[in-house]
């Protein structure tokens, strides 16, 4: 800008006297004789990222920068970007002081400032600040105190605007204080009005007003946040222009009354009248109506004798008319776009008018001032969009932004651990794009955007996605109505923060202990399986065949699924039953480890050996992995969706059929549900993946059974029907349950449909020479149709009786791998593949394999102890033919046994146990019935009682629920009908159920359950709301335990189960080609104020922390309590911030919707509505309250 001799002298100038008269030449040979006093030392009146924003462009002009900051900032970043930093306002209100004039100036005296910025917001448009400034003998970087007075005050700023001949909007005379004011004004000029903020601008206390019934409480909502932003809660009043866009001019004058304009910028994108997206200049503005608007800018400017930065803001309507709204004597929060697209700093130029420099000699002529391009601004603040843009406070868990050719970055919170507090601006960070055209730009700042993680509180992020890729916007059609008329604005892709809430569930693990209950005190052992090879065939045909699009190499061969798929259940069965060879199917992934393992083993587990079992293992009839306990166990304590279980399974094996355990009528429940629960249920699990259905019934209540095989026909599965089995048909002293009762009940299962005949031996009570009667029996009346065997190896005879099915005509025999068989599992699948090598009836199976398999299981079971049935059980037990526990009873009894206090007592509950079956008529023992017989057992033991005393003293007892409902019909009518006395003694005149239980229920309504459950979670799923139909209670608590920990089944079991040692590393990949590398550092010991616990790691080699509440030692804190999001009656803040006024009292009768206490954070206020009708009972809140998000409100009952 100046000559080479002129910039020498300036700078020696500069560090030497304060004032002086010197020649100032530019290129273009201007020369103008001007008073200039250097400033060496400037303080930022403000905070954040214009604090930052000022001193950066102090650096680069060599002067010194200071700044302020109030008691709540001390940790904040602008105050250590300043050369010097000084506290203000000690034992004010955080906004307050920055308010404080007369300290700021003492700070000034104190410490040698020359000049002060006030930036946006705060002090920058008060006059009695800048003129407060001037008589401490310092320079204020702005308007003149006379110019910031006359501009801040709407009416006088009006008035100017009629003198120098800008068109105006109809308004007040001057700034009105009353609500009666306001009612009169707009009784007279109509509506629609505008209320805004006579001292004061950023949105700030603004309301459109349409009724005239909401005139008065919308001025008080609005003159008091304009008071608490303000300082003053005067209004001005206007009449609201419809449809018009926002554009405001940007202007730059000097004290020789030289004025220029550096082009418009549209500021229409808006929410409740803040500005979310700015663009320089303005797109789709017709030259005619730019050149008009920046004219009469300018204009106005000279007219005022406006000096320094400043902007004009217009309302254009569809015509070209424009209408001046209102003069911002202050720097703009959107004068960044001006500067990418003219190359001017504005920041540095005000410091230069400051310092008496005109605008010719910084070579700023209207002529030479052209924009290059678009430019946009997008802010990202602290507010959740998803949940009406309500403040969000916290710590920044994880700050990473987004960088690039083309992006600005202004900031001053960037950084992980910077603390959100609710006391200021909710703006976090400004970032701006430049490019050749707007398309261009939106781009750059949508892949910015992109870029950005931030964890630990809510940002608007996903929303500014929404509008950059809105065509109205990227074709620059706006107006303010623009967010208003495109509500698909507010449909987000949920950010799914998988690794912070990871890290939360670990830290949880280690501050609380296990979040899922450990059955022993035995510890996951420390090894990790190995996973075998998966066969990959890179032969010249493979190639050539995944060249043609038949197969990719990495395919597992075709499988009997292929058969089913391809025409239907009735080839499958047909082909089943055509096969010579003995078909195994494989329960390790279900009823082995319900049956060894609590049913604990986890998808993280089985998905690491899915895609060796689909290559090795496609030969299966099929594969059991899913229904049954394992349905409500993966939400309750694995903490993982069944759903997603089904389908990540069948990703990983599309060729072997998969089968499940569905109860009837029942489902994968434990009690009755209405029909259509049923048959919607089927139709889901087929759509996620499922092919066969074992449909039983704990009863063998035919009505019950032909509903489950109706629901899984009718949604396209496999049906198998299964009999229950119990008894001894080989023992002719054994009648209830005789060969002619079973091949009874086979012929009605033929005729009602099933594809495939089961026969279910959940206690492994067959015996080899019961089951060549039974098999022969039944193949002779049905050649036809395949039979398939299921049974549970208790007594050690399982491989036997399996074999003699074998020979008896059965098609497909239950297995499960080695090291997951045995006692109350499945036979040995090794062991029937070996018996059966060179046979007939030979499986085709490799015992290699089979070995290799065995040796993964063989490791993982370790990972499992704290479930691990051999603590309590050492060895198969052949006293299973006496009590007839089911397999998969056996070992979750045991455990009931222990945490009862009844584990020395086991003997005596399994001898309960054949009392309890007799007492309650011998029935048919499986889930749920075989939870009855099991609950009263164990009421037996606990109680002294033998099978007399109980039928003597019914009508005094309290029996176990499972009991009562039994007798009154709720799961069916047994065979042979209910016990007697014993049903009458215990019901006595409780109703009872006639006939199938769900017929009476009415159908569920899915669509008022999805509604009600999308009232706390808003981004649930078909599968979620299914889930809710089966299990309320438990899915609520899986959809919260989701909502704060993330995918927890993508952890390795340890990690999971018990959390790592300190110092650990280990890897989690959340999905294909995304692996966290984590590794845990430390535990504070010292507890925060809130009873928690900073946990601290290292993830993919950057330090993250997480805060932990600490649920022993808060016993001992007073802690507000939180509302509970799964009770209704509990009324939770929805944001942090200070309660201002409360509209209840205890003992009120409220409707729902009506005003109950408002919350003022981040300048915003919010009225906290009733949820809900009825009585508030308990107020836990008082006015000034400083509240935490969720913090409990009140009671409503």
């Amino acid at each position: 800008m100046f000559i080479p001799v002129a910039q020498s002298a300036f700078r020696a100038l500069k560090h030497s006297t304060p004032r002086v008269r010197i020649f100032l030449i530019n290129k273009n040979a201007f020369s103008s004789q001007v008073e200039y006093k250097p400033i060496r030392s400037v303080l930022v009146a403000n905070r954040g990222e214009i604090a930052i924003r000022v001193f950066r462009a102090c650096t680069e002009l060599g002067i010194k920068s200071v700044a302020i900051y109030s008691e709540q900032d001390k940790m904040h970043m602008h105050r250590q970007k300043a050369d010097e930093s000084y506290i203000v306002g000690k034992g004010l209100p955080p906004v307050e002081a920055y308010l404080n004039i007369p300290e700021i100036i003492r700070v000034c005296k104190e410490n040698d400032v020359d000049a002060v910025h006030p930036g946006y917001g705060f002090l920058s448009e008060r006059s009695d600040f800048a003129q407060a400034v001037i008589d401490a003998g310092l320079r204020f970087i702005g308007p003149s105190p006379k110019v910031v007075q006359q501009m801040g005050d709407k009416v006088a700023a009006r008035i100017a605007a009629i003198e120098a001949g800008v068109p105006i909007v109809p308004g007040t005379d001057g700034p009105v204080t009353t609500k009666e004011e306001a009612m009169e004004f707009c009784k007279k000029h109509g509506l629609p009005v505008i209320f805004k903020a006579a001292y004061g601008g950023g949105g700030r206390g603004m309301r459109v007003v349409r009724k005239m019934d909401e005139v008065e409480e919308m001025f008080e909502r609005a003159s008091s946040e304009a008071k608490a932003a303000f300082g003053n809660g005067a209004m001005f009043i206007e009449k609201f222009i419809e449809r018009p866009r926002h554009i405001e001019v940007q202007l730059l004058g000097d004290k020789a009354g030289n004025v220029v304009h550096l082009y418009e910028r549209d500021c229409s994108v808006q929410r409740r009248h803040q500005k979310v997206v700015e663009i320089a200049p303005a797109p789709r503005l017709p030259q005619e109506t730019r050149d008009k608007m920046t004219e009469a800018a300018v204009r106005l400017a000279r007219h005022v004798g406006y000096e320094n930065a400043g902007t004009v803001e217009f309302l254009c309507d569809e015509t070209g008319n424009f209408y001046f709204i209102e003069v911002n004597a202050r720097l703009q929060v959107e004068h960044t776009v001006t500067e990418e697209i003219t190359g001017i700093d504005l920041v540095q130029s005000q410091i230069r008018v400051a310092e008496g420099m005109t605008l010719p000699e910084l070579g700023y002529t209207q002529e030479n001032i052209q924009p290059r391009g678009y430019a946009i601004q997008c802010r990202v603040t602290t507010e959740d969009p998803a949940n009406d843009f309500q403040p969000s406070t916290g710590r920044l868990e994880v700050f990473r932004s987004g960088e690039g050719m083309g992006i600005r970055v202004d900031s001053a919170s960037g950084f992980a651990g910077a603390i959100i507090s609710p006391y200021y601006d909710s703006l976090l960070v400004k970032i701006i794009s430049h490019a050749s055209d707007l398309q261009a730009s939106a781009a750059k700042m949508n892949r910015a955007l992109r870029e950005f993680r931030i964890r630990g509180v809510k940002t608007n992020i996903p929303f500014l996605l929404n509008v950059l890729e809105n065509q109205k916007f990227l074709h620059g059609v706006l107006d303010t109505y623009f967010i208003d008329e495109n509500p698909q604005l507010f449909k987000f892709r949920v950010s799914q923060n998988r690794a912070q809430k990871l890290l939360n569930y670990i830290g949880q693990v280690l501050v609380n202990g296990p979040q899922t209950p450990l059955a022993t005190g035995l510890k996951p052992a420390e090894v990790s399986p190995h996973v075998p090879e998966v066969p990959l065939d890179l032969s010249p045909e493979a190639i050539s065949r995944e060249e043609r699009g038949e197969a990719k190499v990495t395919e597992p061969p075709k499988g009997l699924r292929h058969i089913f798929k391809l025409h239907g259940p009735e080839a499958f069965a047909k082909e089943v039953r055509s096969r010579k060879n003995l078909m195994l199917m494989d329960t390790t992934f279900r009823d082995a480890h319900q049956s060894l393992l609590a049913t604990r083993v986890r998808s993280h587990d089985l998905l690491k050996i899915s895609p060796y079992v689909a290559h090795k293992f496609n030969n299966l009839y099929a594969l059991e992995n899913w229904g049954g306990a394992t349905f409500d166990v993966a939400l309750r304590f694995l903490h993982e969706c069944p759903w997603e279980r089904l389908e990540e399974m069948r990703k990983r094996i599309p060729n072997i059929p998969f089968q499940m355990l569905l109860r009837g009528a029942n489902a994968v429940g434990y009690t009755s549900y209405p029909d259509n629960v049923v048959y919607k249920f089927c139709e889901l699990a087929v759509q996620t993946g499922m092919d066969i259905f074992r449909v039983f019934d704990s009863l063998n209540y035919l009505p019950n059974l032909i509903l489950g095989m109706e629901a899984a026909g009718k949604a396209g599965g496999v049906v198998e029907a299964a009999i229950s089995y119990t008894g001894d048909v080989s023992d002719p002293t054994r009648t209830k349950y005789d060969l002619k009762y079973y091949t009874n009940l086979a012929d009605e299962l033929v005729k009602a449909g099933t594809h495939v005949l089961c026969i279910k031996d959940m206690a492994g009570l067959l015996k080899p020479q019961a089951a060549k009667l039974l098999i022969t029996a039944i193949r002779d009346k049905h050649p036809e149709i395949p039979i398939h065997i299921h049974t549970h190896d208790t007594s050690g005879a399982g491989v036997a009786s399996m074999l003699a099915c074998a020979e008896a005509g059965a098609d497909v025999v239950d297995t499960a791998v080695d090291s997951m068989s045995g006692m109350t599992s499945q036979p040995s699948m090794g062991a029937i593949v070996a018996s059966l090598q060179g046979t007939q009836l030979d499986t085709k199976f490799d015992l290699r394999d089979v070995s290799e398999y065995s040796a993964y299981w063989e490791q993982t079971r370790t990972l499992y102890a704290p479930f691990e049935c051999t603590t309590t059980m050492k060895s198969g037990n052949a006293d299973v033919y006496l009590n007839e526990i089911p397999g998969g009873q056996y070992t979750n009894l045991q455990f009931q046994a222990f945490s009862l206090g009844l584990g020395d007592f086991f003997e005596d509950v399994k001898k309960a146990y054949r009392e309890a079956n007799l007492l309650l008529g011998d029935i048919i023992k499986v889930t749920p019935s075989s939870k009855v017989v099991g609950d009263l057992a164990q009421f037996m033991v606990q109680n002294k009682l033998s099978s007399d005393q109980v039928l003597e003293k019914a009508e005094e007892l309290s029996f176990p629920k499972s009991v009562v409902e039994f007798l009154q019909g709720s799961i069916g009518i047994p065979y042979g009908g209910f016990p007697e006395p014993l049903r009458s003694r215990v019901l006595k005149d409780m109703p009872r159920v006639e006939g199938r239980p769900g017929a009476n229920l009415k159908p569920l309504d899915f669509d008022k359950l999805k509604k009600d459950l999308k009232e706390s979670h808003p981004h649930i799923s078909e599968r979620d709301v299914m889930s809710s139909a089966l299990y309320p209670a438990v899915t609520e608590d899986f959809l919260y335990f989701r909502e704060n920990y993330g995918p927890v089944d993508k952890l390795d079991t340890r990690i999971f189960l018990t959390g790592p040692k300190v110092g650990e590393e280990f890897e989690v990949t959340i999905e294909r080609g995304k692996t966290l590398s984590l590794k845990t550092l430390a535990m504070a010991e010292d507890l925060t104020p809130n009873g928690e616990r900073e946990v601290f790691f290292e993830m993919n080699g950057q330090l993250r922390s997480v805060f932990i509440r600490d649920k022993e030692a808060v016993k001992e804190l007073h802690i507000h309590p939180k509302a509970n999001k799964s009770n209704k009656n509990e009324v939770g803040a929805p944001m942090p911030g200070t309660v201002i006024d409360i509209r209840v009292k205890e003992g009120d009768t409220v409707e729902k919707g009506q005003p109950l206490v408002v919350l003022s954070a981040m300048k915003m206020e919010m009225v906290v509505q009733a949820p809900k009708a009825g009585v508030i009972k308990n107020l836990e809140v008082i006015n000034g309250m400083k509240l935490e998000g969720d913090d409990l409100l009140m009671l409503i009952e």
